[in-house]
């Protein structure tokens, strides 16, 4: 199990191996991010999206747009430890990982303690939150099981909401841009090494 990054001076955090856990609502752009941040990095990084994962299934895939429900999230805790394995595996061989999940604040059953279990305590979240019109913008530009209603995309960020005052960092990326938001998150990382999010 990976242990808690040491702590680094703020302008050496680009060269740290280490694991991140993306968190956001639909349409946040997690993936859009995580990508271009794995994309840039110095260190040799991977991206892992739990919904690519949760998509391996195909046969029997049970979508949570239908409804959550036990298989729903059978199929969810599997994604789950598969994305962790393979975040252990990489951060044992020094390759870093940031994963992406819309993980929910009053959700314990799926929620970050499963996360760290998986991944180790080293693991650094961060929330993504752009407002809701922003959130809404987005994912009418989606298609498939990725586009959800207006309804539950509304309901998923109202959630979202609980993030506030969970001592967990925060980057409203209503205004920025993908390579904004990354560099927002470079930062935020820089801070969290020095002093880790208590969670």
């Amino acid at each position: 199990m990976p242990t808690p990054p040491p702590a680094v001076d703020a302008s050496g955090a680009a060269d740290v191996t280490l694991a991140v856990l993306l968190i956001g609502p639909a349409g946040a752009g997690k993936t859009s991010v995580a990508k271009f941040w794995a994309d840039r990095r110095r260190v040799p990084t991977a991206h892992i999206s739990l919904d690519d994962v949760r998509e391996w299934v195909r046969s029997g895939f049970a979508d949570p747009q239908t409804g959550w429900n036990d298989n729903s999230e059978a199929q969810y805790r599997l994604a789950r430890r598969t994305c962790g394995f393979a975040a252990r595996n990489f951060l044992a061989n020094g390759i870093s990982c940031i994963l992406d999940d819309a993980v929910f604040p009053d959700r314990p059953v799926i929620g970050l303690g499963g996360w760290k279990r998986h991944v180790g305590p080293g693991l650094l979240p961060v929330v993504l939150l752009p407002g809701l019109e922003i959130v809404l913008e987005r994912n009418a530009q989606r298609s498939g099981n990725r586009r959800l209603s207006d309804e539950e995309v509304a309901g998923i960020h109202g959630r979202m909401a609980g993030w506030y005052g969970s001592g967990l960092p925060i980057i409203d990326n209503s205004q920025l841009d993908v390579p904004a938001t990354a560099q927002a998150l470079d930062e935020v990382l820089a801070r969290a090494l020095t002093s880790p999010p208590q969670w």
